[in-house]
């Protein structure tokens, strides 16, 4: 009953439409899904949805042809005499069948060898061809899961806005665009959203995006995470083997060549499965190919099947994709699940008239009101029809939506959510106001205790209070950051307000004042958690800090694309601090605390620099060259380009100090970069460099220190710090330069080892250089590994580095995380 009255409501939604409408099953009575139906010689068309159903909107009445394609079945053509609308008409197709009676076989020759070499040798030409065209773009994005837990590591999953069921399963994201988008080689690009929907969100953006769907295999590589090897590539033939499976012939008489993709590596960046070759054009027909999660380094991946089917256009005289479709299966914490996200191409124009204005840094914008869009508009303009499924979730969602944006409903779940729990002095509390857009939270002293020998235990509360604005998409905090260290017997108090004026620019603006105790290499080098771990276990206080009572101003925007803007203006009153306890929690034979003061270890009455006060003004510039975005109706979203270095330029200024000598000027620029090398990997680096002025004589704090590193663990950017550097070894108030380089093979070396490359290990080498005047030029060499971990949790790095400072030096492993 329920499925004949969702039909009858498909058949009353179509029939206020031109449209064509029917069913597609194999002659067995099997449905097929993502069949390509299109007018004969046009570029208007549509696929089958997972049903086998398909509508195509069309308003001329009187004969027309419409074909029928799909990879492994013969094409249909069929002509058809439109009378009224909607017009019905329901097709079987055969299944296709490939012949190797048609291949001259020379003696111990692999004719798909043939064929790929052509089609290599024709790839930038065939690529070529759609150098520039305009054309309309639908998208729908589905994300299914299965045997969700209600908590996972302690939190609570709920029902994922409405998506579980009973069984804990369900569809967790549907969504739909329509838009026009415009394409010129090598890489400009602009997509207008005409239609947005987001199932069970009306106010929401679909996050498919025709660029992200842009998967072209004539390019070398296909970037997914990592760059993937084309089966067509120029350097395919190191990557896979190839076996012709068998020919056919089109509806057109072409011989199309089903060549057999097989990896010689398994756990390369590579795919497998099949790609269909065009003799004489060398072309491609049709990809139906998979890759793998290991192969993309997304270990809760476990499959990505590409299907895209292409047709031929005589105006064009080229073949030009119509379809594509990703299927995905996911697992990890013991859930699974799966989805896919199906892209329809239509109306192509590959004679469009650009001129200078017809592109910008923008990539996409949206016309107005395009989440708004009601159903009737959906069921005129969507190309593939909803299933069953599919029909079930909007309406279930959009009931589900209106009585959660209620006032009664978010006060009952903020009631839940709000209850104060016996442990909640411990680990912490937060109140939610959902209706109202707020939120207060304070953190407990368990997640805030830790050890130093200046404070010795210190016990650090955090209040947060967030007011959110929903329309706008901006914000206010009010924050505060409270401390007591034990040992000291020293109250620390700090707090302040920050707010996001607008989402377009990014304005920020922050006041904060307080005192706090500091660390005196203010790159924070050393997180707190782990200079517990090397204070308690193995007696090494490497925290150095000092008293700041601080009263600050800070202003950020972005002034124009690509260019940031930040400034922050502050009255410093700084003293220095001293150990208070040498309590030994472990002792061990090769540590030993030091004094606070970084310049002399075991003097420990003396201060690393004299009380004063100073006010610092600090202006810096952020420079993404080329950097795009997308033009979302709530805020600006960029989008780096790794074709250019982002640059940053600085300059900063110490005045009105008590002592005279503490006053100071810097000037400072670093430009970093990723560039991809395609099969090769990635090459990153990060290069610095500053120089001071009348700095003869400055407090220590306003030293320029580096990111050093004495723990053998690190747990952060490896381009931001060096891995052995002792943390004020080098520290300076005169020139200085370094230089970070990393290159990350992902596979190209490991990938070809037999054996090793069942590993899926990735080898990195690098270099981290820093060049001061009070010092020998010190650089560090290393070599790593990352993507080291136990099945789905991969995210373990170690790296050995030696360094060389005049000489070489004790070299040590490293120990660290690769996200």
């Amino acid at each position: 009953m329920k499925k004949l009255l969702l039909l009858a409501f498909l058949f009353i939604s179509f029939s206020g439409f031109s449209q064509l409408v029917g069913k597609v099953t194999d002659e067995a009575g099997e449905i097929i899904p993502y069949v390509n139906i299109y007018i004969k010689d046009t570029y208007k068309g549509t696929t089958t949805n997972n049903e086998g159903n398909y509508m195509l909107d069309y308003e001329q009445t009187g004969k027309t042809t419409l074909v029928f394609q799909f990879l492994g079945f013969k094409t249909l053509e069929k002509e058809v005499n439109i009378t009224n609308f909607p017009f019905v008409l329901n097709v079987s197709l055969a299944e296709e069948s490939t012949s190797l009676d048609e291949v001259i076989l020379k003696s111990g020759e692999n004719p798909a060898l043939r064929v790929i070499k052509k089609a290599i040798e024709y790839r930038e030409e065939n690529l070529a061809k759609t150098e520039a065209y305009t054309a309309d773009f639908y998208s729908r994005g589905l994300w299914k899961i299965q045997n969700a837990p209600e908590k996972i590591l302690g939190a609570e999953v709920g029902d994922l806005g409405g998506g579980l069921d009973s069984t804990r399963s369900g569809i967790v994201y549907l969504s739909e665009t329509i838009s026009k988008i415009k394409f010129k080689a090598p890489d400009k690009f602009h997509e207008k959203i005409v239609a947005s929907k987001v199932s069970g969100d009306d106010n929401g953006f679909s996050l498919n995006s025709a660029r992200e769907a842009n998967f072209n295999f004539y390019n070398n590589t296909i970037e997914l995470n990592t760059e993937i090897v084309s089966p067509i590539a120029d350097y395919a033939f190191n990557y896979y083997d190839y076996q012709l499976d068998g020919v056919f012939y089109d509806e057109l008489g072409n011989l199309i060549n089903k060549v057999k993709i097989t990896p010689k590596r398994k756990n390369d960046r590579i795919f497998s499965g099949f790609i269909y070759i065009i003799e004489d054009d060398w072309e491609i027909y049709g990809v139906d190919l998979n890759t793998t999660g290991k192969a993309m380094q997304i270990t809760p991946i476990d499959t990505l099947s590409f299907k895209q089917n292409f047709k031929y256009n005589k105006n064009d005289q080229l073949w030009v994709k119509i379809s594509q479709t990703v299927d995905f299966t996911w697992g990890i914490f013991g859930i699974t699940g799966d989805g896919r996200f199906t892209a329809v191409y239509s109306n192509h124009n590959f004679s469009p008239q650009f001129d200078e204005d017809s592109f910008s840094r923008e990539i996409m914008s949206f016309e107005g009101e395009a989440n708004k869009k009601d159903s009737l508009f959906w069921q005129g303009i969507r190309p593939i029809p909803l299933t069953d499924e599919e029909l079930n979730d909007y309406v279930r969602k959009d009931s589900i939506q209106e009585r959660k944006n209620s006032k009664v409903y978010k006060d009952s779940i903020d009631g839940v959510r709000n209850k104060f729990s016996i442990t909640d002095p411990l680990f912490g509390y937060s109140y939610q106001n959902s209706h109202k857009n707020y939120r207060f939270s304070i953190s407990g002293p368990v997640n805030g205790l830790h050890y130093n020998t200046v404070q010795g235990w210190s016990v650090n509360l955090d209040l947060n209070f967030t007011k959110r604005n929903e329309e706008e998409n901006t914000y206010w905090n009010l924050f505060s950051d409270m401390s007591y260290g034990v040992s000291d017997e020293r109250y620390r108090v700090s707090g302040g307000f920050t707010s996001l004026l607008n989402n377009k620019s990014k304005a920020y603006i922050s006041i904060s004042g307080g005192i706090k105790a500091t660390q005196i290499n203010d790159t924070d080098p050393l997180p707190l958690y782990v200079n517990d771990v090397a204070n308690i276990l193995f007696e090494r206080n490497y925290l150095k800090l000092y008293d700041k009572l601080f009263a600050e101003a800070t202003y950020s925007e972005e002034l124009f694309n690509g260019f940031r803007f930040y400034s922050a203006l502050s009255a410093e009153k700084r003293s220095p601090l001293f150990n208070t306890t040498d309590h030994v929690f472990v002792n061990n034979d090769n540590g030993g605390y030091t004094s606070n003061n970084p310049l002399a270890p075991q003097a420990f009455g003396a201060a690393s620099f004299e009380e004063h006060t100073i006010a610092k003004l600090k202006l810096n510039a952020r420079i993404n060259f080329g950097q795009e975005y997308y033009n979302y109706p709530d805020g600006k979203y960029n989008v780096t380009n790794d074709d250019y270095p982002t640059l940053w330029l600085g300059y900063e200024k110490g005045f009105a100090s008590d002592i005279k000598q503490y006053n100071f000027d810097l000037i400072k620029i670093s430009a970093s970069q990723t560039l991809s090398l395609q099969n090769k990997g990635e090459l990153s680096y990060n290069l610095r460099a500053g120089k001071f002025f009348d700095a003869d004589e400055i407090s220590l704090v306003d030293f320029q220190h580096f990111r050093g590193n004495q723990t053998r663990i690190n747990l952060d950017n490896a381009l931001a710090k060096f891995n052995l550097l002792p943390y004020y070894s080098h520290s300076t108030n005169d020139d200085y330069a370094e230089a970070h380089l990393e290159h990350n093979f992902n596979g190209w070396i490991l990938g070809k080892i037999p054996g090793v490359n069942q590993l899926n290990f990735n080898m990195i080498v690098g270099t981290h250089s820093l060049i001061t005047n009070e010092n020998k030029p010190y650089t560090e060499f290393s070599i790593g590994i990352d993507n080291l971990g136990i099945g789905k949790f991969r995210f373990l790095r170690v790296d050995y580095v030696k360094p060389y400072q005049g000489g070489w030096q004790n070299g040590a492993f490293m120990f660290g995380l690769s996200f």
